[in-house]
């Protein structure tokens, strides 16, 4: 197995102790984001020296008010598989509508140059992320997929939708709908750890070692079996992400 997304240093335990956990569940890579510039040399250093664990890089909508788009140079270096995770947060709206759509553009002008995907946060804002889109000509992913609005441009375009916990939860009726009208070659799971739990964990702090609890509601909303299902997604992440 694989979990596509998680932030192992903006967890509580150890992120040595995470990964431990997460093989002794079946999880063989984890790829990790930095979504602040001031985590990457960390998150880089862990997982250069971390078998299985790969690096995601960028500065998060919600810092956007303060960020310097400039610090992006920095990943023509740091090598991360993908750029992000960016895009648009008009709900938590912790920074200006302005100053978040210069930074996401900044985010696909790197992700196009350096032929790295692009990891999707989105939130209240489908209808500016499907437009900021149009013209990236690169691999998208939609990160923690909760956005209605963009499911038929990312089946359309062919972008990768990633799953997270909340589709578990009983109340996601539509979520699992809309991992049902996903191309098997495009989905993804991941756990977003250290945020939102599976239902069988909810209530306490996420970690990739969850991500089979995740897996296993898709395989059920789609009506495939596990296995086959965990051994997909992780061609799909291979193929994504460029991982050996």
């Amino acid at each position: 197995m694989i979990d596509t997304h998680a932030h192992l240093h903006a967890c509580a335990d150890a992120p040595e102790e995470l990964v431990e956990r997460a093989r002794a569940a079946g999880v063989d890579r984890i790829l990790e984001v930095g979504a602040w510039p001031a985590s990457w040399a960390t998150v880089v250093e862990f997982c250069s020296t971390t078998d299985g664990v790969h690096p995601i890089l960028g500065i998060h909508p919600h810092d956007a008010g303060a960020a310097d788009a400039t610090e992006l140079e920095r990943l023509r270096e740091l090598d991360p598989v993908a750029v992000g995770e960016t895009g648009l947060d008009y709900y938590r709206d912790y920074a200006p509508h302005d100053a978040q759509r210069q930074l996401f553009q900044a985010h696909l002008a790197v992700a196009e140059e350096l032929a790295k995907a692009v990891v999707i946060h989105c939130r209240a804002a489908d209808g500016d992320v499907a437009r900021a889109l149009g013209d990236f000509e690169g691999t998208v992913v939609l990160h923690c997929f909760s956005s209605s609005g963009l499911l038929r441009p990312a089946l359309e375009r062919g972008y990768y939708v990633s799953f997270a916990g909340n589709v578990t939860y009983p109340s996601a009726g539509e979520l699992r709908e809309a991992a049902r009208a996903v191309a098997p070659e495009r989905i993804l799971v991941e756990t977003d750890s250290p945020y939102l739990s599976p239902q069988p964990r909810r209530g306490r702090p996420n970690e990739p070692a969850n991500v089979r609890y995740t897996l296993a509601s898709l395989a059920e909303a789609r009506g495939e079996d596990a296995d086959e299902l965990s051994s997909r997604i992780d061609e799909n992440a291979t193929r994504a992400f460029g991982l050996p």
